[in-house]
């Protein structure tokens, strides 16, 4: 099954890596979680047992085998946390546009993928038969520039230009967002223009922008190879207490089958906790999505991301709504949405008593 052509970033991953940046990935500094260890417990955010469905049910998970963020989909897989819940998966590898692939769930063509926030909340305002049922993780995206660039905070970038790959695109929301926190519009005060992932640094070095937004992993191993820093991130401040991917499942599987929504959203959620805890066998799980690149430096990867920070239910629509009200004060919402009923709306609690 496939739902329109990608990009692929699969072949840009084994290009960087095979060059001087692969040697440097082990040594970047961690933002979201400490290196040595972590107090928080390696088991999901959904409190009581999910009992397992009484027979068999194949589902089919849509997901970007290219973005290390979800890596607990194949890990869900390899580890058996499907299986417990009688659960049988097919993967389908989905790059295309978000207004397809929540086209895919909402007609029953996948019955669920795992997806970023700040990508799904405009298009399922077009009303999309999808429910958010949780926050995965927090935490994948940056803002670089040059190492020895004159600008070293958001408020620098006043009157620069930025470069993004995707004009609607996640970083360039939450960076829009980002700077609109701090005084600066990013609408007037800052230009954005768009490039190929892999002519981001190169326009960078040209001058023809003054900064570069993207996600893991791309932009981890280009920050190592062009000797590039962090201007901001979604690992720091309050953002990275706020759930960056979420849980989209259709909504006749929903309404009509409960025990099915709750089981594979367990399922995903164990094996995101899991990998969070054993980031080491978590990158040798998702090695052969990634083949050209060393399992050891796809877990470095996974131990810089949020994956302890899982939401569920108020906690995850406080969350929608916090983003919903953001997307508003830079123009991607209309001023007048009601933010709390369109969160009410897309998502749903599927672990209420």
């Amino acid at each position: 099954m496939t739902f329109g052509a990608s990009f692929s970033r699969r072949r840009l991953l084994g290009g960087i890596l095979s060059g001087a940046g692969a040697a440097a990935l082990a040594s970047r500094p961690l933002h979201a979680q400490d290196k040595t260890g972590h107090a928080e417990p390696c088991t999901a955010a959904i409190t009581g047992a999910v009992t397992p469905l009484t027979t068999p049910r194949k589902l089919t998970i849509a997901w970007n085998e290219n973005s290390v963020c979800t890596a607990a989909v194949p890990v869900a897989k390899e580890k058996g946390f499907f299986a417990r819940h009688n659960i049988e998966v097919d993967y389908v590898n989905f790059g295309g546009a978000t207004d397809q692939l929540l086209e895919a769930l909402a007609t029953g063509k996948a019955d669920g993928a795992p997806g970023m926030a700040l990508r799904w909340l405009k298009p399922l305002q077009q009303g999309f038969d999808v429910k958010l049922v949780a926050g995965l993780h927090a935490g994948c995206m940056y803002l670089m520039t040059a190492h020895d660039s004159a600008i070293r905070s958001l408020t620098d970038l006043k009157g620069k230009t930025v470069g993004v790959t995707d004009m609607g695109g996640p970083d360039r929301n939450f960076f829009s967002i980002r700077l609109k926190e701090v005084g600066v519009d990013p609408e007037t005060d800052v230009s954005w223009r768009a490039f190929p992932p892999d002519l981001l640094p190169l326009a960078l070095q040209r001058g023809e922008v003054q900064a570069i937004s993207d996600a893991d992993p791309i932009s981890w191993m280009q920050k190592k190879q062009f000797n590039l820093r962090d201007i901001e991130s979604n690992m720091t401040g309050t953002w990275a207490h706020t759930a960056c991917c979420v849980i989209g499942l259709r909504g006749s599987l929903v309404r009509d089958e409960p025990d099915v929504a709750r089981a594979v959203t367990r399922a995903i959620m164990d094996a995101g906790a899991w990998l969070a805890c054993n980031p080491d066998e978590a990158g040798a799980i998702f090695q052969p999505f990634a083949p050209k690149v060393p399992a050891k430096d796809l877990a470095e990867m996974i131990r810089i991301q949020g994956h302890h920070h899982q939401t569920l239910a108020g906690p995850f629509r406080d969350e929608i709504v916090r983003y919903a009200e953001a997307l508003k004060g830079i123009g991607v919402f209309r001023p007048s949405l009601d933010t709390t009923r369109y969160a009410a709306r897309v998502t749903q609690d599927l672990f209420a008593s």
